[in-house]
């Protein structure tokens, strides 16, 4: 018996057990934290282009992380901020297909952003003599544009076969779109949806987590023949990087776990920072963790404040 309906929109109910005040009090910390990571991110891209001296393939690739937290933040906050201000919890179920799209390729791309940033530290540490033969603008460029079109083809490849879904339901206990809640609701087969979401699980995440891992197994075995102060230089490169895997990492992890276990009972705010621990959280750190740790970041930053206040000076008329 097929109880398949056309459903034309997505009703989600992470946030529906909060009152109305607690609603508009994560409204106002959304948008400040929102309004802060557009700001950070957009900030340290303008820097890093803006100056010659941050032309290379480092400063390069944290461009392309920090154009992914913007597109991934974006994806979610300001329909989120509209739902919980205007006290609605139903989406169109094109926008939710938009949704799980930008929300997923951000994740893919974040794996895939950090592999290629670990792959670059470890040419540079293995290998000084030959770094600048081997990351020319060019294959810095390229590498930068495979992270991209690779994430965007394989993920709307995979989101096809949802079109083809007849849904038996519409309601979702989150506070954007899952896909895998999105399949779950679905009356027809879906093996073909959980086979390929394997294998994009694995070309997307394992693939590159095991880059990484590769990568940081040769750096830290090549460190130990350095000196005292060499060693300390390599890793202090590495430890910003580092920590931004573990953190998203551990967010990814979270919202797994919640979205595989939606039986497990949780207060609705808890349900709500867990959702939006990995969109928030690592837009927020990782220009605290460049912008501020890199010597050559904060170098720029002080010239261009200096510079501008000197502009400003100049240009205020005299008493």
């Amino acid at each position: 018996m097929d109880n398949s309906a056309n459903f034309t929109s997505i009703i989600l109910t992470g946030y529906l057990q909060l009152d109305l005040k607690m609603k508009y009090f994560l409204f106002f910390v959304l948008t400040v934290l929102y309004l802060t990571v557009v700001f950070a991110n957009s900030f340290l891209i303008s820097v890093i282009f803006s100056a010659k001296t941050l032309h290379k393939p480092m400063y390069l690739f944290l461009c392309s992380l920090f154009v992914n937290e913007l597109y991934g933040s974006t994806a979610l906050f300001p329909s989120l901020q509209v739902n919980l201000i205007l006290n609605n919890n139903e989406i169109s179920l094109i926008y939710c297909y938009l949704q799980i799209f930008c929300l997923y390729t951000y994740a893919m791309i974040e794996f895939c952003n950090l592999a290629v940033m670990s792959f670059d530290r470890y040419v540079s540490i293995c290998y000084p003599l030959q770094y600048n033969r081997i990351m020319t603008p060019f294959r810095v460029g390229l590498l930068i544009s495979l992270v991209w079109t690779y994430c965007f083809i394989q993920f709307l490849i995979f989101l096809s076969f949802n079109f083809k879904l007849q849904l038996c339901g519409n309601v979702m206990e989150k506070v954007w779109c899952d896909n895998y809640l999105l399949v779950k609701l679905a009356c027809s087969k879906t093996s073909l949806n959980n086979t390929y979401g394997i294998y994009v699980n694995v070309m997307t995440a394992v693939i590159p987590l095991a880059l990484i891992f590769y990568s940081y197994s040769r750096i830290i075995k090549i460190c130990l023949s350095f000196s005292k102060e060499a060693k300390k230089k390599a890793l202090s490169t590495c430890a910003p990087h580092m920590i931004s895997l573990l953190n998203f990492s551990l967010g990814c992890f979270f919202e797994t776990l919640q979205s595989r276990f939606d039986n497990i009972r949780m207060p609705a705010l808890l349900r709500v920072i867990i959702s939006v621990y990995f969109l928030m959280c690592q837009p927020l750190l990782n220009p605290i963790l460049y912008g501020v740790r890199l010597k050559n970041i904060r170098l720029v930053c002080k010239n261009l404040m200096i510079n501008a206040i000197q502009k400003s000076l100049l240009l205020r008329p005299s008493l």
